[in-house]
């Protein structure tokens, strides 16, 4: 096992975003204290309150009181997952960063496998896998549908990509920016930022103890909108012109094609004094005049996209994996 470093003062951080869980919160860090201390892990807790209402941040400011392994940190307003854990992966110290959820369906007791996972076995992200699920029909069959299109569009081959129970290497929390509604796909954001060893360890699923979910059914809507998003932005984000200069040529080429058929049908039509309709008058020419504007629009697009690209703040911030003398 890795040992605390100036470097990395702890060896496992445990990211916390939670939202009117005070009930659980006691409960989840006696059990994250026991799981760790049992196996000589040391370990930091960052519990992010993302605007609860209800008692969180007091029973958070006693804990931080009574553990000084225990962080809090507060937003102003809910924010949404995403930036709580946004938050607590910029504040982590640890050689592994450990996500949960803190309604307790998140078991511990898989923290030091998920641990071992990322430092003898060297992957770069474990994503956990709830096999056996304590949730209503509503829920699971969105779920599976959901991850079988991430899968398929994403080419990682994890079952369950929302699963809050994660671990990873710290270069990659620390390389990449959750924002919106993407922490649905950490390991796509991780696979395009380069990591690409991404694993998957079976976990255990426990019924809620406290309080009810905060998530509807609004969210698969939501998440498959992000999933596109997030796809065309890892893919072309550094080449705009690669996307939209091809769709544009391509419709151009298209309308112009048309158009010059039109053309030499009429021309070919009147050599041979058969009736010809005028190329204006044919559907098919305004088909034809709407590709090409289309095109040119496309390639517009492109054009600026490339533009903004090329002022952009981080259009050369490329990542580093390591570096010798």
């Amino acid at each position: 096992m890795n040992k605390p470093t100036p470097e990395f003062p702890v060896e496992i951080s445990v990211v916390v975003p939670l939202l009117d869980e005070a009930e659980s919160l006691p409960e989840l860090i006696a059990w994250i204290r026991r799981v760790l201390t049992a196996r000589g892990l040391s370990y930091e807790v960052l519990l992010i309150d993302d605007g609860s209402t209800d008692d969180s941040w007091t029973v958070i400011e006693a804990l931080a009181g009574q553990d000084a392994a225990v962080r809090g940190i507060r937003f102003n307003r809910n924010y949404g997952k995403s930036a709580a854990l946004n938050v607590g992966f910029e504040a982590a110290r640890g050689r592994v960063v450990c996500t949960m959820d803190a309604d307790l369906q998140d078991s511990p007791e898989e923290l030091p496998e998920l641990y071992r996972l990322i430092t003898e076995e060297k992957y770069d992200l474990v994503s956990g896998w709830k096999q056996k699920r304590y949730d209503p029909l509503s829920k699971t069959i969105p779920t599976k549908l959901f991850n079988a299109a991430t899968r398929w569009l994403s080419g990682i081959k994890l079952h369950d990509f929302n699963c809050g129970l994660k671990a990873y290497d710290q270069r990659v929390v620390k390389s990449i920016e959750v924002y919106g509604e993407m922490h649905r796909y950490i390991p796509v954001l991780a696979k395009w930022a380069g990591f690409r060893r991404i694993g998957e360890k079976v976990v255990q699923h426990q019924e809620r103890k406290y309080g009810h979910t905060k998530f509807g059914l609004e969210r698969f809507v939501f998440g498959f909108l992000d999933l596109l998003s997030i796809t065309f932005v890892g893919r072309f984000r550094r080449a705009p012109m690669h996307f939209f200069g091809t769709l544009g040529t391509v419709s151009f080429l298209i309308g112009l094609f048309i158009t010059f058929w039109l053309t030499g049908q009429k021309i070919w039509l009147s050599t041979h004094n058969l009736r010809a309709r005028s190329v204006t008058e044919q559907p098919l020419f305004f088909l034809a005049l709407t590709a090409v504007i289309v095109g040119v629009v496309l390639f517009v697009a492109g054009f600026l996209g490339e533009m903004v690209q090329l002022n952009g703040p981080r259009r050369n911030d490329y990542l580093v994996r390591e570096r010798l003398r």
